[in-house]
């Protein structure tokens, strides 16, 4: 990271174990985001509201973030999130969402998503009314279309922060990842202990 830990409180401390317990080593974005722990909790808080109160499926969910965040070129969140788009349509499928290509295993509905996600964290002034239309004649309806914007918006946030101070995708993520997954996430930082 660009920059330095936090100084140990008993709030950095508790984010700094419970990440420990939950991973089994303290990954890069917890140390960064622990210099705001009550921001990062509120923020997680936040996102995992969206996550759990849409009617996105749980593929659309991870193929959202895979492509909002493969399109930003954040290498960490590629990792993690390509590797569970994975589990649910395949490794090497799951490669080429994260190459920013398309993928056999996605239905329709999905890849209209998966275009509205890459034109949204691409270029937000440059979508326009079609492209919703186009999510609409897809499946989505006006709730979802808004959710898949929000999800996409709340990734790319915490995304910026953790590429623009540095802080690397953790080894144990990287060696965690299916192999297809670590061969198409040829962007953003290299994994770093």
């Amino acid at each position: 990271m660009f920059i330095a830990d936090p100084p140990m409180t008993a709030a950095v401390r508790a984010a700094f174990d419970g990440a420990n317990a939950e991973d089994g080593y303290i990954p890069h974005y917890v140390r960064l985001w622990s210099w705001r722990p009550e921001l990062a909790q509120t923020f997680t808080d936040l996102r995992k509201s969206v996550l759990t109160s849409t009617t996105l499926s749980e593929r659309e969910r991870a193929l959202t973030v895979s492509a909002a965040v493969s399109t930003l070129g954040d290498s960490a969140c590629s990792l993690a999130w390509g590797s569970r788009l994975a589990a649910l349509i395949g490794a090497e499928e799951a490669a080429h969402v994260v190459r920013n290509r398309d993928s056999d295993a996605l239905t329709k509905r999905e890849r209209a998503l998966m275009h509205w996600v890459r034109s949204v964290a691409r270029d937000p002034n440059g979508t326009k009314r079609e492209d919703v239309d186009a999510l609409r004649a897809a499946g989505f309806n006006d709730r979802e279309i808004f959710e898949a914007t929000l999800l996409t918006a709340f990734r790319l946030a915490f995304s910026i922060v953790n590429d623009a101070l540095g802080a690397a995708p953790d080894v144990q993520l990287y060696e965690g990842a299916p192999p297809e997954i670590r061969e198409a996430v040829t962007f953003g930082r290299a994994p770093a202990r």
